[in-house]
């Protein structure tokens, strides 16, 4: 029964965000602001993640294909897995625990010291102000970061495959970009401002809720990468249903 109250209140606050979302005034100032903590501060993670998935990926794909005589579909094939899936849920993942533990403590720490309390004595609409800048925030950052773990994933396999068999930057890339197209990109990468607004919205429900001092503010933060994590993995499943609805090819 405490499972469905906390859906249904997750759910409420939820349709909140994107209510408010919508409705001005507009916290311009701090989404930017919000928007260089999360996302800008997320590029060294996302660059250095994304480079070793990419190496790995390489890795792990030659000794696959080179049972079939297959070593040529390599570049091709480590793109594709990287752009259609590998990227867009590694971030996802990687950013869940980054940025889904810094929302749940830093307002589960402010609803203990009472600072949105504060906000709200001073006529500030402490929802808006918090919750949906960092929405807005997380759902515009999360398709840039996104393209950053795919480049930084491709250049990490050409870096495996030029160590291995010498290849030139320019066949591999030409290799690699030939079978993508909008079809396989644009959707893949869309579908993690869902996930953006997935991590962002279960972090700031659970610091917003938080109680207990101390104690709950490091349960809100743990909380909220479990939460996040979970919902995002959900998410993925129905969303690359849905996407192979629209794009079955």
């Amino acid at each position: 029964m405490q499972f469905l109250v906390m859906v249904g209140e997750l759910s409420r606050f939820a349709g909140r965000v994107i209510v408010e979302a919508f409705r001005p005034p507009y916290e311009f100032r701090e989404t930017v602001r919000q928007l260089f903590e999360l996302g800008c501060r997320s590029v060294p993670l996302i660059a250095a993640s994304g480079f070793a998935v990419g190496v790995v990926l390489s890795m792990h794909t030659r000794a696959s294909l080179a049972r079939f005589g297959a070593e040529a579909l390599i570049p091709a094939g480590l793109a594709m897995a990287l752009v259609r899936e590998t990227g867009p849920l590694t971030a996802g993942l990687l950013l869940s625990g980054r940025i889904g533990a810094g929302i749940g403590a830093e307002l589960g720490a402010m609803k203990v010291t009472e600072q949105i309390d504060a906000l709200e004595a001073t006529a500030v609409d402490s929802f808006r102000y918090l919750v949906v800048t960092r929405v807005i925030a997380c759902v515009i950052a999360l398709p840039l970061l996104t393209t950053v773990m795919n480049v930084m994933g491709i250049l990490g396999g050409f870096a495996a495959e030029t160590a291995i068999t010498g290849l030139p930057m320019r066949t591999y890339f030409r290799q690699a970009f030939s079978p993508i197209q909008f079809s396989d990109l644009i959707p893949a990468t869309l579908k993690t401002m869902v996930f953006g607004f997935i991590i962002a919205t279960a972090a700031s429900y659970l610091g917003v809720n938080t109680t207990r001092g101390t104690e709950g503010v490091g349960q809100a933060s743990t909380r909220s990468v479990v939460l996040s994590s979970m919902l995002l993995i959900l998410a993925n499943v129905l969303l690359v249903r849905i996407i192979f609805f629209f794009y079955p090819a």
